[in-house]
């Protein structure tokens, strides 16, 4: 019988930080969410909105961090919403979490196409997609380690360029006009769009959890890795987002990102920088973009196992290689469901993303509210801070930007449809298997599951003047 339990101490704190970083692409970010968030006025506001957003999910790291030493499996999330909201809703956020990141990396895939053109143009992007999709295949099936150190590099080269681009708009501007950190006015429907767009963002931070069995210290390094991959995302997203604010200056920020939009941040370096940092800094946006679908691949691929291995899914799913303990069946299949998706999309959009962003800022909400529930309900040393008020914080934080992000159409509603699949399914599991109904979010550990027998009557209960045959008092 082939094992179930991935490999053991494989990734340390560092390995897990790179590959959540990996996932949340942050050169993209630079490149084409900061001067989205630009065009739509919104001014000295997008680097403060990314610093806020980051303390925000500061503060969600810390009970996150809890669930974690809690339950460190591979089910991460949806383990967590179990554990606090119950089966039903753990097995919900199953469904989205895999139906939003599978949404997020088709859209990678059209967007790795749109990143190539520059270089090579006149390639259909279904060929591109197409190869980038082998290659996350194939990549997939390698040992998480080397994956880790991949992606590391790649994660590398994306602070490189946008600490370089940053940088060169910096010192060419000399002077730094106090209007790029200062807003004169607030306007609510603009910070409301701009929480969304910087929310999006760090999605990607979250699937830490997921190596949690495979970490050298698995109730510690991945939340650990949590607040270090949130630190280096608000930080690097507000400082590209300043600098370009400094470079083309706050009046005439809007009006270049308009006409410009994704290559703003190009223009700007090759005003400023040799040519080769410009065809350098496309490089590595594409790499960007393969190394964001192979990590967010991963996060599907153990999500898939958890589920496999408490015989939710299909049992295969949940079993490993003898030789590298790695899930390649379950990696197997991600691919194939991905690459089936990919066919059938017919054409880019990357409206997908948004749909999958959305899906996973419910489910950083439904985990905030579990974590105040099963921490408050099993107190285990955590302090006033990680049990009650980061989780209470965090939950009506990110509830807010999730409600103002949410619209309704077709990507959207199938991240709801994959909700209630995950409802519907927990229930069908609670009435015709009961023993795997218990056994969700328990890691494959067996359960034992005591039926309640009817309580005996009382052999005269069908004749009650033989139970109670004092005469009444008159």
């Amino acid at each position: 019988m082939p094992p179930r339990t991935l490999a053991p101490s494989r990734l340390g704190m560092s390995a897990v930080t790179f590959i959540a970083l990996a996932a949340s692409a942050p050169l993209l970010t630079l490149i084409a969410v900061v001067p989205a968030a630009y065009a739509d006025g919104g001014g000295p506001l997008v680097p403060l909105v990314f610093l806020a957003l980051g303390v925000l999910l500061l503060v969600f790291s810390s009970p996150y961090a809890a669930m974690v030493r809690r339950a460190p499996f591979a089910g991460a999330l949806s383990t967590f919403v179990t554990r606090g909201l119950g089966r039903p809703a753990g097995l919900a956020a199953a469904w989205v979490a895999i139906a939003s990141y599978q949404a997020i990396q088709l859209a990678l895939y059209g967007l790795a196409a749109a990143a190539l053109s520059p270089l090579m143009d006149g390639v259909p992007w279904w060929q591109v997609a197409g190869g980038c999709w082998l290659l996350v295949t194939l990549l997939g099936l390698v040992r998480i380690e080397i994956t880790g150190a991949l992606l590391a590099l790649i994660v590398l080269a994306e602070i490189a360029v946008t600490v370089g681009y940053a940088a060169a708009n910096l010192i060419e501007a000399g002077r730094i006009p106090a209007e790029t950190i200062t807003p004169s006015i607030v306007d609510r429907p603009i910070l409301g769009l701009l929480l969304v767009i910087g929310a999006m963002t760090f999605v990607g931070f979250e699937t830490t959890g997921a190596y949690a069995e495979e970490s050298m210290r698995p109730r510690r390094d991945p939340g650990n890795a949590t607040f270090a991959a949130v630190i280096v995302l608000g930080m690097l997203s507000a400082a590209g987002a300043w600098s370009m604010s400094v470079a083309a200056g706050p009046a005439p920020i809007a009006g270049l990102a308009r006409s410009q939009g994704d290559q703003l941040v190009f223009g700007l370096a090759a005003a400023r920088l040799p040519g080769w940092t410009v065809t350098l800094g496309r490089i590595a946006l594409l790499a960007a973009l393969v190394a964001a679908a192979l990590a967010v691949h991963h996060a599907m691929v153990r999500y898939l196992f958890a589920l496999g291995r408490e015989h939710v899914l299909p049992p295969y799913l949940g079993r490993t290689s003898r030789r590298a303990r790695a899930p390649h069946l379950a990696s197997l299949t991600q691919s194939a469901m991905g690459g089936l998706l990919l066919l059938a999309l017919g054409r880019p959009d990357t409206r997908l993303a948004v749909a999958g962003g959305l899906g996973v800022l419910a489910l950083l909400t439904a985990t905030s509210v579990a974590a105040l529930l099963h921490l408050n309900r099993i107190p285990d040393g955590e302090g006033v801070w990680t049990r009650f008020v980061a989780p209470s914080l965090a939950a009506v934080g990110l509830g807010v930007v999730a409600y103002l992000g949410a619209g309704w159409d077709r990507w959207t509603v199938a991240i709801a449809v994959a909700a209630l699949l995950g409802l519907l399914h927990a229930l069908v599991l609670r009435l015709a298997r009961p023993v795997i109904y218990a056994g969700i979010g328990h890691a494959g550990v067996p359960v034992v599951v005591t039926p309640t027998l009817p309580e005996q009557r009382h052999p005269g209960a069908h004749r009650p003047e033989r139970i109670d045959s004092q005469p009444k008092n008159s």
